[in-house]
């Protein structure tokens, strides 16, 4: 301690030194000592520290007064608050100090005093008095009015303040806005400015009532309108409050916008402007208020994005071919033209510049107008699109721009399956306006200005994605201009790029044909930019090239054009970037991929050239960067129907490939399993036995269930094998097999991978090799499951393995049809054999099912009664097994099981279950056809079952009735229709559920019909009944999610159902009393529970067509509702900051006190585990809520998330907790990935 304060003590003495140097350096050791976090200053220090530094600010020497002030950062944190306050009132005072400079450098220390206090969530008082000595001087010097410099660096430090340490001045407030209104009339326009500034960071965090204050004050001036020039002002400030805090100012639109609308009309061009980027904030920031005023607002847009009254735009149009016309003061001009007026006097290019960009507010904010957008605004913005203004054109572009991307098709797996023709009404229109767009901007393809150039480009590549093929006859029109970008010598690199990533798009989404005419101005060109010295240009160009090989010569079509004289161009110029060595990655990648792509299409013209090519090839297969690609393109150039001779590198080629296989890199593994069974099919009289050895020996380690896709991948290859060399399959066996087994025995195996297996399997078995014929698999298949049973050591299969096993041993018994009966008659007897273990018999009616599906297994005249007997098994697993079978062998011999089935379900109350679970099974596999016969006796049958009491049963009946109606809807539909009327709520409830399972995420042929009724039955939504409720929101919910478009239209008939069902009814709510416990039991929970997973789904699916506020108010009371809807309202509220987070922000002080609730709840003491289990979960759902939350942008300048944040800082249990879903949602690749938590 006592060296640091003697080392300071010399440096301060230095500091007196009359050589500057020894001040300045004096100055900088200080400046390093106070940036140690280990120093600490005594009383006597401090004070002579901050005394000298002060000194220091005067000093005559500019360079010692700049460091002197940077020392004031560091320093704040290192001294006491009475010290800081002497600091601060210091620097007030030399604020207004006569002599410039020093004003100037005081003003730097207030602002770097104010950067390094602590923020007030840290809970220290310093810097709350700090501040309110800094406001009181401040208000005072910016009253005075005496000298504008000072005003302004005094509103410059408030508004710094205001931004960082707002919620601390809380009772400055009111003085601060008393202190700002007035310098919205100052004569410097500099002062309105800040002043605006100021006010917009005092609008995040004051009061209400001095929110309303400033509006009546801003509403009252704008009313008087004394001059124009404090209007501007005036709108301007409404413009600043409503971009920091646009979701306040919303509910005083109503009064606003008249007014502005109102000064829209003035003749003044600055006032013009000013009100439409007000009316932009606004629909950014109020879309909810401003909905009414949309049309007017936009009819002003459209109105002024046209007003260009000193310019004449008649003459264009009859001297077409000639340049534009420049008419100087013609006497056509309708103003009054005097002499005297010039082009620079003109501003009239911002009020067209702020209507563009508000028209592009509207656009980007009102997916639902798109079709008035078309009708109304696409022809207006086309015609602007001659605008002689360069800064216009380049937003009317964009405004157009944010036009097409609103009108692009949504490319999601929901509206995959959705193809409704309601989206297409905006994409006709645009395809009816496409001659338009091209007429208007093919000439500025040739224009000198670049930025407009690239503007056309831009704009002509998002349509060419919204329409892929619209420019097909525009070609012709387009071409001249792509030349003309990428030869000019003036263009800059950036033009080029753009010029070539428009025409790779053009080529991606247009037919070969268009472009052959013009192959040949096209071509030099593209191979000139491909020798560019720029690798972006380069890169640009080899990806157009790739696309122009596809073009030129398509393989996939007979083809007229002659692409051998274009070949002498493409070739040498990708040959010199593929040799290269020391170029960009990027380059390298693509240079190999234009050229794999060239062999493929055009390898037979390349004659000698080929083998020194596919040489290189070779050497970049080597290289570890290159590999990759390289794999990629050797596959594409096997696969290649010219049938490349490839033989020349497979010998070398071949090890290479078959050691990537060992290496730890995914996608490499993957590619290469690829590029060798291609390669295995294509090249199979090429290859040698030992290079397949070679390959063979490291596929063991990749069939893991670890990582099933490379499984798959891998056991297709083995596949391949199998059919192309059977002589080789011998040397597999151990090693391979005995994973494959055991991958078909893990409970992770399915989908794709299974059946991977069951080909594999089935080409094994007809290889004919001798150590794995037939029964040598079926006993290794079924090993486990048969010693099980016999005494030893018992292996428990997961219950998906039996599925496995069953579909490959039937895929083994249709490969080979001579050992099926035997087989078939072997389980049989097992089933039969007491003493068989019940795994034993699962898998023999799991396998029976199998087989009997495809094969007819009417022969076996025991089945039916060991079938029904098993019915009475002791064991579930059998029972549902043999229900399971009964089904699929009945699909393999309808006329002769199903009417057997009938007649048991109608005679057997005890087995009705399990005999309903087969008639699900025979509904859902049975071809259409085949159940016509039988769909009336059907039908009839579950009809009887459908008011049964047990739920269980219900929902089978439901799902055989909405599986039925699939087979004939046009006449089953209407009557499950009639029975909603008819009917116990039992009744009314199978048949709202069997409507769920009419719902798949496939288009059918039932979609139209159900389009027309569902309004019907979702009327189930206001049944009396509780559960019919229940089952209705379930069916909504299925078709929210598998086919919103059934649904869309309805929502505004069907949401006040819904958001009904997501109240607490009292009267559902009883107790129970549990011995000498009294337990409330809600009845309503599990419909509300349905309710919020409604609205979940509709989230993702029907944004647009909601409310978002009404829904906001929901989801609220649902964040103080019961432990599971609060977990469900939790990730609601994380996924809707991604998707709306402005309306958040509007309502964020009532959605944080329920989180603040769930985050600071106190578990009881003597509390059951489960119940401090559930609330850590709570509690984590809450955190990852208020984590979404703070990702939303400007959320921290809300006082409340600032205290709330301040809250979990402090509180040490809330904050680790807080960091571990940090870093949870760090290490997840989306925020997609992160909702399903």
């Amino acid at each position: 301690m006592a060296s640091v304060s003697y080392h300071i003590s010399s440096l301060l003495e230095k500091m007196t030194s009359t050589d500057k140097d020894f001040r300045f350096m004096a100055t900088n050791d200080l400046m390093m000592e106070l940036q140690k976090d280990s120093i600490k200053l005594d009383e006597d220090s401090e004070k002579k520290v901050v005394k000298m530094l002060l000194k220091l600010l005067e000093d005559k020497n500019g360079e010692v007064q700049n460091l002197a002030v940077k020392c004031l950062g560091p320093l704040v944190g290192k001294v006491k608050e009475y010290q800081v306050e002497t600091i601060v009132d210091t620097l007030c005072t030399n604020m207004l100090s006569d002599k410039e400079q020093l004003r100037d450098i005081s003003s730097i220390g207030l602002k770097t005093v104010i950067s390094e206090l602590p923020p007030a969530s840290t809970g220290s008082t310093m810097t709350a008095n700090v501040c309110k000595k800094i406001t009181a001087q401040l208000t005072g010097a910016i009253g005075k009015q005496e000298d504008v410099s000072v005003q302004l660096e005094a509103l410059d430090i408030l508004s710094d303040m205001l931004s960082r340490l707002g919620g601390t001045l809380y009772s400055f407030h009111s003085s601060i806005l008393n202190c700002l209104l007035p310098q919205l009339t100052s004569p410097r326009l500099a002062v309105r400015k800040r002043a605006i500034i100021a006010l917009g960071h005092l609008v995040l965090t004051c009061s209400g009532n001095i929110f309303s204050e400033l509006t009546e004050h801003l509403l009252a001036e704008l009313k008087r309108n004394e001059s124009t020039s404090t209007t501007r002002t005036y709108i301007q400030c409404v413009a600043g409050i409503s971009r920091q805090a646009g979701h306040r100012i919303g509910e005083h639109l109503e009064k606003i916008i008249p007014l502005i609308v109102q000064y829209c009309n003035v003749e003044d061009d600055e006032l013009r402007e000013y009100c439409f980027q007000a009316f932009e904030s606004f629909v950014r920031r109020c879309p909810k208020e401003i909905d009414p005023h949309i049309p007017n607002v936009m009819g002003l847009c459209l109105k002024y994005i046209t007003f260009d009254p000193n310019y004449n735009y008649d003459n264009e149009e009859e001297e077409e071919e000639e340049e534009m016309m420049e008419t100087e003061n013609g006497e056509d001009e309708e103003q009054e033209s005097d002499d005297e007026y010039s082009d620079d006097d003109d501003i009239s290019w911002k009020v067209r510049r702020s209507a563009a960009k508000c028209l592009e507010a509207i656009v980007s904010s009102r997916h639902d107008l798109l079709q008035d957008f078309y009708k109304t605004l696409s022809p207006v913005l086309i015609s602007r699109f001659k605008e002689r203004e360069e800064n216009v054109k380049a937003d009317i572009f964009s405004a157009y721009i944010s036009l097409l991307k609103q009108t692009l098709p949504i490319q999601s797996w929901l509206h995959a399956s959705d193809a409704s023709g309601k989206d297409d009404v905006p994409l006709t229109m645009l395809q009816n306006q496409v001659p338009k767009i091209v007429k208007a901007l093919h000439k500025q393809l040739k224009e000198k200005s670049i930025k407009s150039r690239q503007g056309c480009f831009s704009l002509l590549t998002e349509l060419a994605n919204v329409l892929p093929g619209c420019l097909a006859d525009h070609i012709p029109a387009l071409v001249p201009g792509i030349v003309f970008s990428l030869a000019d010598k003036s263009s800059s690199s950036n033009m080029r790029i753009d010029t070539l990533s428009f025409l790779h798009v053009l080529l991606c989404n247009h037919q070969p044909e268009v472009f052959h005419p013009h192959i040949k101005s096209l071509l030099p060109p593209v191979v000139t930019c491909i020798g560019d010295p720029f690798y972006k240009i380069t890169s640009e160009a080899l990806l157009v090239t790739q696309q122009l090989v596809k073009v030129i010569r398509p393989l996939d079509k007979s083809c007229t054009f002659d692409a051998k004289p274009y070949v002498k161009d493409l070739f040498p110029g990708t040959l010199k970037r593929l040799k290269a060595a020391d170029i960009d990655q990027e380059v390298k990648e693509r240079a190999i991929s234009c050229m794999g792509q060239i062999i493929y299409n055009l390898g037979d013209h390349l004659s000698t050239d080929l083998q020194p090519t596919l040489k290189i090839f070779l050497e970049r297969l080597k290289n570890e960067i290159t590999r990759l690609t390289t794999v990629k393109a050797l596959t594409l150039i096997a696969s290649s129907p010219l049938k490349i001779d490839l033989r020349p590198i497979l010998g070398e080629g071949f090890p290479i490939l078959a050691s990537f296989l060992r290496k730890n890199q995914r996608a490499l593994k993957l590619s290469t399993l690829t590029a060798l069974d291609i390669l295995v099919k294509n090249y199979s009289d090429s290859l040698k036995p030992a290079m397949i050895e070679s390959v063979l020996t490291e596929l063991p380690a990749l069939i893991t269930e670890n990582d099933m896709h490379v499984s798959q991948v891998a056991i297709m290859f083995l596949t391949t094998l199998a059919k192309v060399y059977p002589s080789c399959i011998s040397k597999i066996s151990g090693s391979v097999l005995a994973e494959i087994f055991q991958l078909v025995h893990s409970p992770l195996l399915q989908g794709g991978a299974l059946n991977a297996i069951i080909d594999f399997f089935q080409a094994l078995v007809l290889t004919k090799t001798a150590t794995m014929g037939y029964s040598e698999l079926m006993k290794q298949l079924t090993a486990p499951i048969y010693s099980s049973g016999s005494g030893g050591a018992s292996v428990t299969l997961h219950k998906q393995a039996y599925y496995s096993v069953a579909k490959c041993v039937a895929a083994l018994s249709s490969a080979c049809p001579k050992e099926a009966p035997a087989i078939v008659n072997q389980f049989i007897q097992d089933v039969k054999n007491p003493k068989s273990s019940s795994a034993v018999k699962v898998l023999a009616f799991l396998s029976l099912a199998e087989m009997g599906r495809t094969t007819n297994l009417s022969a076996q005249r025991e089945l039916k009664t060991v079938i029904l007997e098993a019915f009475t098994s002791p064991s579930e697993e059998v029972k549902s097994a043999a229900s399971y079978a009964l089904g699929n062998i009945s699909v393999g011999n309808l006329k002769e099981y199903l009417p057997f089935m009938l007649k048991e379900i109608g005679s057997q109350p005890k087995r009705q279950y399990l005999l309903l679970h087969s008639l699900k099974e025979v509904i859902s596999s049975s071809p259409a056809d085949g159940l016509k016969p039988y769909v009336e006796d059907i039908w009839a049958l579950l009809f009887k079952h459908c008011e049964c009491t047990e739920e269980g049963t219900r929902n089978v009946v439901a799902e055989c009735l909405g599986k039925l109606t699939l087979v004939n809807p046009s006449e089953l539909l209407p009557r499950l229709k009639k029975q909603l009327s008819s009917g116990s709520p039992h009744a009314r409830s199978t048949v709202v559920t069997a409507i769920k399972f009419t719902i798949a995420d496939q288009p059918q042929p039932i979609d139209a019909l159900l389009k027309g009724c569902i309004g019907d039955f979702l009327k189930t939504l206001q049944d009396p009944d509780l559960n019919v409720r229940r089952v209705a929101l379930a069916m909504f919910n299925s078709a929210a999610h598998n086919k919103p478009s059934l649904i869309r239209d309805l929502l505004n008939a069907v949401l006040p159902s819904l958001y009904n069902e997501t109240k607490v009814r009292r009267e559902l709510i009883r107790e129970v009393e549990m011995g000498p416990f009294k337990h409330t039991v809600d009845d309503g929970l599990d419909v509300r529970k349905a309710a919020f997973e409604c609205m979940y789904t509709l989230l993702e699916s029907c944004l647009d067509r909601l409310d978002i506020y009404e829904y906001l108010n929901h989801v609220e009371d649902g964040l103080k509702d019961h432990y599971d809807i609060r977990m469900l309202t939790f990730i609601m509220l994380a996924r809707l900051s991604t998707l709306c987070p402005n309306a958040v922000l509007q309502r964020l002080e009532r959605l944080i006190e329920p989180l603040r609730a769930t985050c600071s709840t106190k578990v009881k003491a003597g509390s059951v585990k489960q119940e401090f289990e559930k609330q850590d979960e709570l509690k984590r759902s809450a955190m990852r809520a208020v984590a979404a939350l703070l990702t939303i942008p400007e959320v921290e300048k809300s006082p409340v998330m600032a205290e709330f944040s301040s809250q979990i800082r402090s509180n040490p249990e809330m904050a680790s907790l807080f960091e571990s879903i940090q870093k949870d949602s760090a290490s997840l690749p989306t925020s997609e990935s992160m909702d399903m938590s």
